[in-house]
């Protein structure tokens, strides 16, 4: 009688300790392919509690654990667009040769010929039909969904119950905020922030904030500015 013997889990080490962590051990739990053998984190100390684990050390370990562990990837688990993508820069000018895992929760609906990049992290309930395009970095969060043959930049994010239609372009380090719902064949530009609740029926330019129904531009913003947890009603998640 022949034995398979399943694959061993792949080494995986997780950035960041705040609350978006927990959603993504949470989604590489159930995903079964990952063995998280550390937490790292620049602002908690070692042992700090991050639910189920804690933090382990600090970016700068990175080097020698790749050295140990040819194969080891990680997945940068952080909220923000503009620091996930920031971070995720650091870790390539530590470590050249390391791979960005995937954390794509067994729940998630992934249609045909879709694409998705190394980095990102899908939540349960997530839907995403088919000939989309998701870049790297990217985060669609809990029963959030992008539709067909629509794109969205790299860092990106949708945030929980985001219904995006088909033919949208969605540019890079863009939040789509709660329950937001975006029409067909729009096109949103990079570094926006879309509020939660809005409706967007017609095209937003780079750089702005925009919230309503229907939708409209607000304010402008600048590259890297703070929005989750903001006290404004376009920064609220």
């Amino acid at each position: 009688m022949l034995f398979i013997l399943p694959p061993s889990p792949k080494p995986l080490v997780v950035y960041g300790a705040a609350g978006h962590a927990k959603v993504v051990f949470d989604i590489v739990r159930r995903q079964g392919i990952y063995q998280i053998l550390g937490v790292l984190d620049r602002y908690k100390p070692v042992g700090a509690s991050c639910g189920p684990l804690a933090v382990s050390g600090t970016i700068e370990q990175l080097p020698e654990m790749l050295r140990r562990l040819p194969d080891l990837e990680v997945i940068v688990a952080i909220g923000d667009n503009w620091a996930r993508a920031r971070i995720t820069l650091e870790i390539l000018q530590l470590c050249p040769a390391i791979r960005f895992g995937l954390a794509i929760h067994p729940s998630a609906q992934i249609g045909a010929d879709v694409t998705i990049g190394a980095g990102t992290a899908i939540a349960a309930g997530t839907i995403i039909s088919p000939s989309a395009k998701v870049g790297g970095g990217c985060l669609l969060n809990t029963g959030s969904s992008l539709d067909h043959d629509s794109i969205m930049g790299h860092f990106s994010s949708l945030a929980p119950a985001a219904a995006v239609g088909g033919g949208v372009r969605i540019g890079a380090y863009t939040s789509v905020g709660i329950g937001a719902s975006v029409i067909q064949e729009i096109t949103i530009g990079e570094h926006v922030v879309v509020g939660a609740g809005a409706v967007v029926v017609r095209d937003i330019p780079d750089s702005v904030v925009a919230y309503g129904v229907p939708a409209r531009a607000i304010h402008e913003r600048h590259v890297g500015e703070r929005y989750l947890g903001a006290s404004t009603a376009a920064g609220r998640r």
